[in-house]
């Protein structure tokens, strides 16, 4: 895979995560009645869908190169465990107090913190490099 491929496959990706995360929050907004847009902001969530989808597919750039398509595997692995861990931090996290329903929130982010990589495994199969084929 290209520069060319990982930057695109990172962009690409990235967006394509902060899209369903963006639609996740209104949607959420909207059916429980609860505004976290003072903790969560639009630009944020932008920043860190692209940054962890640059940052995996560096991941991928470099599991190919030295492992060629069986390092994919392995990253794939600890890529999830990677987004099952980052949960804690959530859990963790202490909103202000001025924010109604707190108890709602855990509910809204927990699955924002799996797009990237849902993202970046959709998109992949798209910007992986091509094998030759071969009738033999």
């Amino acid at each position: 895979m290209s520069w060319k491929h990982t930057f695109f496959l990172a962009i690409v990706a990235g967006l394509l995560a902060f899209g369903a995360a963006w639609i996740m929050t209104k949607i959420y907004a909207t059916a429980f009645y609860v505004d976290y847009s003072s903790v969560i902001h639009t630009s944020n969530l932008l920043a860190s869908c692209i940054l962890g989808c640059t940052l995996m597919a560096l991941g991928y750039k470099l599991a190919y190169r030295i492992f060629k398509q069986r390092g994919i595997t392995w990253i794939n692995l600890v890529y999830a465990i990677l987004s099952y861990a980052s949960i804690a931090g959530v859990l963790g996290f202490n909103l202000p107090l001025e924010i109604e329903s707190p108890e709602l929130f855990p509910g809204m982010v927990i699955p924002m913190h799996f797009f990237p990589l849902l993202a970046l495994l959709l998109v992949y199969p798209f910007f992986k490099p091509n094998k030759p084929l071969t009738s033999s």
